[in-house]
């Protein structure tokens, strides 16, 4: 019977240098050539999932910016962005309180010109981007997005920034002091159930890797949460399997350990 598997981009399919392991490219063949599917399920927006290597590996669809955004077989079949009052709101309040912010969209990104000077995922933000990198200060024009990160720093009114956007979005810390910003009741989780009524799948049915905190949720709502070797430990707390590292063959043998390759 054939399967669904839903795959973590970061610290999953790829490290931090963004290398593929060779036998994860093979493993996703394989899948593929054995009849299941495969999707990405990132917490990335659509716009900065942009690596051909990563693109051409065969994928049948994706989830995007944590299950606001998915598209399979090139088309866009549901996306839920973020009102104009909540984005000028972001801007307005994250600014006041020294808080540099990413915006996430589905073909843009919009970024603060001031407080990323130490962040090397900036630097590749505007790299990758190019022309759909824009600077927020002075922008004009709309702004679409499905979510949005931002980093604590030296000055950062944090406590105001939790109070102002609590009920709103799930906050989720990450490593290296970057804050995620997810719209509440909007998750992998919800992502992978909108796709599963859509194709008609079971849930329960469905495998999924990941190795993170926006991971989790994830993790356990398909059949089968699998973290990666080098998962933060709450996400290995919950996962059904754990396997290897990403570059110990982790996605190879975890589809191997449940007969899918």
């Amino acid at each position: 019977m054939s399967k669904t598997v839903f795959f973590d981009i970061d610290g999953t399919l790829w490290d931090e240098r963004m290398n593929i392991p060779d036998s994860t490219i093979e493993a996703i063949a394989a899948l593929k050539a054995n009849g299941h599917r495969a999707f990405l399920c990132t917490g990335r927006a659509r716009a900065s999932v942009n690596s051909d290597k990563l693109l051409n590996m065969g994928f049948d669809g994706m989830i995007a910016a944590c299950g606001n955004y998915i598209e399979m077989d090139d088309k866009v079949i549901y996306e839920k962005d973020l009102s104009c009052d909540m984005v000028e709101k972001i801007i307005r309040v994250l600014s006041e309180c020294r808080m540099p912010v990413v915006l996430e969209g589905s073909t843009d990104y919009w970024i603060d010109d001031e407080g990323f000077e130490d962040d090397p995922y900036v630097d590749y933000l505007f790299e990758s981007l190019g022309e759909h990198a824009h600077i927020i200060r002075g922008y004009e024009g709309d702004i679409r997005v499905n979510k949005f990160s931002a980093d604590i720093i030296d000055g950062t009114d944090y406590e105001r920034v939790k109070k102002e956007f609590s009920d709103d979005f799930l906050i989720l810390e990450h490593e290296e002091n970057v804050v995620e910003f997810v719209p509440r009741g909007t998750s992998k989780a919800t992502g992978i159930k909108w796709l599963c009524s859509h194709l008609d799948i079971p849930v329960e049915e469905t495998f999924a890797m990941g190795d993170s905190v926006n991971d989790i949720e994830m993790l356990q709502s398909v059949g089968c949460g699998i973290a990666m070797g080098n998962a933060t430990p709450p996400v290995k707390e919950i996962a059904d399997y754990v396997t290897t590292d990403i570059m110990k063959d982790g996605v190879k043998n975890a589809l191997i350990h449940y007969g899918l390759i």
